[in-house]
């Protein structure tokens, strides 16, 4: 792959927890979504930068699902609320942690999303799902004078599309490198792949080929 010098290029591990791990059954669990540690150290040795966003919810969270509301269910009268989901990330628990072979001090910038009860934001570019709020991470990037982001983490289906077309429409180019990820479900997956390539995102199959 054609690559632009070092110095402009960033790699973002979007929400490598394990909450979204079978590390943790209860929680979020994507299947093999323990095993993506390797593709995310070898894509960042291509960048100048290395970030990484987290969920990070409350044990009060409004959207966290009961024996009265189930998983998935609508929620109305929180604009950065839409449905429900199994507690999960809670600050403190093992499922707010990286997953494994990842150091925290290996990152230049961290995002921590949803810490307020009543939002549960995907992408990890604004903290709102109007996308208004900023988490800072393209005024980061922007500032180091970044034009291309390398990204991978959980789950492909839903943050890190949102974190994929949030930073599309902030003016980078992004790369996807699909090793580096795992999703929830086939269709979801096919679905959000189809509109990450419509709004121009490059993808590649392994960290191996962007030096290729």
């Amino acid at each position: 792959m054609n690559l632009p010098e070092k110095k402009y290029i960033a790699s973002f591990d979007i929400d490598a927890q394990n909450t979204f791990t079978p590390v943790c059954p209860d929680e979020l669990a994507v299947a093999e979504g323990d095993m993506i540690a390797d593709e995310l150290n070898a894509q960042a040795k291509f960048a100048s930068l290395r970030i990484a966003s987290r969920d990070a919810h409350s044990m009060s969270a409004l959207w966290i699902s009961d024996a009265e509301h189930a998983p998935l269910s609508p929620i109305e009268g929180y604009p950065d609320l839409d449905i429900r989901w199994p507690a999960h990330a809670i600050i403190g628990t093992k499922g707010f942690e990286f997953i494994a072979g990842l150091d925290p001090q290996d990152y230049d910038f961290q995002v921590f999303k949803g810490i307020e009860p009543d939002k549960h934001p995907y992408g990890a570019c604004y903290h709102d799902l109007k996308n208004t709020l900023s988490t800072g991470a393209i005024e980061y990037l922007r500032c180091h004078g970044i034009t291309t982001v390398i990204c991978g983490g959980l789950a492909t289906d839903y943050c890190v599309k949102n974190t994929v077309l949030q930073l599309r429409d902030a003016g980078f180019d992004v790369i996807l490198n699909k090793a580096a990820c795992r999703g929830i479900a086939p269709d979801t997956i096919a679905a959000a792949m189809q509109e990450m390539q419509d709004a121009g995102v490059k993808f590649v199959e392994c960290a191996k080929e962007l030096g290729e």
